[in-house]
């Protein structure tokens, strides 16, 4: 998944969640940020971020903020769309007869259906860009949403759906995501139902780069030899 015109900008502050005024050439810019959760660790004042201009010249914000340089850890990707297109990326690599994103199941839009032979696979993917010493987590707000979806993906187990919470890890050297239970309890306690209920959790780790964000394919099969079986 690739960006279009990138630039480097200095992060100044977030008077909310979807703005931000970014340092660009020397002046101060309001830009667009592609993540509505806290980001508190990784948008701090002076920080080195990565931004994609937009072509569209009606827009309010001529910027997307999408990535951010944390010290001692390296580019954090916080484009909350990323994680579905890097999937659907590499799903389509995979020996899947049939791919259908947003696939309706209960109540619920689920992100991905997958059918292989006689299998049939909901998937429902999370990004990651938390990190406290080296592990993953998420997530780093309250989401009734993700727990929502943890429930319908028990539902489909228990039907004979193949069932996956996948994690797309948006940051390098991050193998392992553990669910946020200071921030969001319940998020936590449904996590684990889950996987006691047959739920399989996934963990795909990425390559991040100021262009675009890559799932590495290689640790992603090592890491989840399960799912290709």
């Amino acid at each position: 998944m690739l960006y279009k015109n990138i630039e480097k900008g200095k992060f100044l502050s977030r008077p909310n969640r979807f703005i931000a005024h970014v340092e660009i050439s020397g002046r101060d810019e309001v830009v667009h940020v592609k993540n509505t959760g806290r980001c508190r660790e990784l948008l701090l004042p002076g920080s080195e971020v990565i931004l994609s201009r937009s072509d569209n010249p009606l827009r309010k914000t001529a910027y997307d903020l999408v990535s951010v340089y944390k010290e001692g850890l390296g580019l954090v990707n916080i484009d909350s769309q990323a994680p579905n297109k890097v999937v659907s990326e590499w799903l389509d690599t995979e020996d899947f007869s049939a791919v259908k994103p947003e696939y309706v199941y209960g109540s619920s839009r689920i992100d991905f259906y997958m059918e292989k032979e006689k299998d049939r696979y909901l998937m429902e993917v999370k990004g990651c860009t938390l990190e406290i010493d080296g592990t993953g987590y998420f997530p780093d707000a309250p989401t009734d949403r993700g727990v929502k979806h943890l429930r319908e993906l028990i539902k489909a187990s228990a039907e004979g759906y193949r069932a996956y919470a996948a994690f797309v890890i948006q940051m390098e050297g991050i193998t392992k995501v553990l669910p946020n239970i200071s921030t969001h309890p319940e998020f936590g306690e449904a996590l684990k139902e889950a996987v006691d209920c047959g739920v399989r959790v996934l963990y795909l780790p990425c390559k991040v780069e100021e262009r675009g964000l890559f799932i590495d394919r290689e640790k992603a099969r090592k890491l989840n030899r399960e799912m290709f079986d």
